[in-house]
């Protein structure tokens, strides 16, 4: 039996669907990565100023992390069989992310209409807009994930007999540990972010 899990561990190692993620990841880390070498070189080269980081930008941190922290929870909850937590923390994560959106749609408005900010003021400002919209694009990618994870537990966690079948099904666990990866890789993208954006403005 032992060997069984052991073979059955490693089969999902090497899952398409692993490679798959672990490329994407790679791929996002490259570009983004490459824009923020864009704009540093386009700073130093060019003598722009650099833009001032939105407040809300901050504020949108504290969401993000708190999706991360429900992503968390609701892979927690799935791995002790908790139904109702397992369906709550995926509600909070959902909310949280769109709430996230919502804010970053604010911040943006702050920026080009209070600070007469347009998408022509500088290249820097360009960039802001350019690198927080790929990011939130990526957001936005991964919330048909979790609304459909979501909706299956609610569909299907009617009686024990098909709760115990959601739980048990390895597949199902292989996904969602790769979509809370993908949460905690977005997270810690913005975090990247904010950070270089900031320091940026102090330097």
């Amino acid at each position: 039996m032992a060997q069984k899990d052991s073979g059955q561990q490693e089969n999902l190692a090497f899952h398409p669907n692993n490679i798959m993620l672990f490329l994407l990841l790679f791929g996002l880390c490259f570009l983004f990565l490459a824009l923020t070498i864009s704009y540093t070189y386009i700073r130093i080269t060019m003598d722009v100023p650099p833009v001032q980081v939105p407040g809300l930008f901050l504020f949108n941190t504290l969401i993000l992390l708190g999706s991360s922290y429900t992503m968390i929870q609701a892979k927690k909850s799935y791995q002790t069989d908790d139904t109702s937590g397992y369906q709550q923390y995926l509600r909070f994560t959902i909310i949280l992310s769109v709430l996230f959106m919502l804010m970053q749609v604010v911040a943006w408005a702050w920026l080009f209409k209070i600070n007469h900010a347009g998408l022509n003021a500088s290249t820097t400002t360009a960039f802001l807009y350019v690198l927080s919209f790929a990011h939130m694009l990526h957001v936005i990618a991964g919330l048909p994930f979790l609304i459909i994870f979501y909706r299956a537990a609610r569909k299907r966690m009617v009686d024990p007999v098909t709760v115990l079948v959601y739980f048990s099904d390895p597949e199902k666990r292989l996904k969602l540990r790769l979509l809370t990866i993908y949460w905690h890789f977005l997270d810690i993208l913005w975090i990247y972010l904010v950070l270089f954006l900031g320091i940026n403005y102090l330097i």
